[in-house]
């Protein structure tokens, strides 16, 4: 077996990660809730229209539509390259935005319900961190398609 010096094998890993394609493939499994969400919500308009009612957004319709457009397209941004810093940026707020309305735990009892929720809440901040890496390093770097 070759044993490779930590440089080699840095190097080599570089090569990988700057490929094209696993660029794509992150990208894409960053924006996967926010392309996965919206097109349910559009094969099933009258469950989008009652998760925007449930959450108290009226008219449910309009808040249904906006949140599909909305997601669909600062994910588009986000893999595309175009403006990608701005979709990143922009489902990192929204993420955060949501996830403080919708996972609020803390008014849960105590129990698995509480626990779910807490995850949730953290890996929703997560996701929200990782959107923002995006943007610091779109703005800072650079981006190449």
């Amino acid at each position: 077996m070759t044993r490779h010096s930590p440089s080699t094998t840095r190097r080599l890993l570089a090569d990988i990660v700057s490929e094209p394609a696993v660029r794509t493939a992150a990208l894409l499994a960053l924006c996967a809730a926010y392309i996965q969400g919206p097109l349910t919500k559009i094969f099933d308009i009258d469950g989008a229209i009652a998760e925007m009612e449930h959450f108290g957004l009226n008219p449910a319709p309009v808040f249904a539509v906006v949140v599909i457009a909305f997601e669909l397209t600062a994910s588009a941004m986000v893999v595309s390259g175009r403006l990608r810093w701005m979709g990143a940026l922009a489902l990192a707020g929204f993420t955060i935005l949501a996830t403080f309305f919708a996972l609020r735990f803390w008014e849960l009892p105590a129990g698995m319900e509480r626990m779910m929720a807490t995850n949730a809440f953290f890996e929703h901040l997560g996701l929200a961190g990782a959107f923002i890496l995006v943007t610091i390093f779109d703005i800072t770097k650079g981006a190449e398609k």
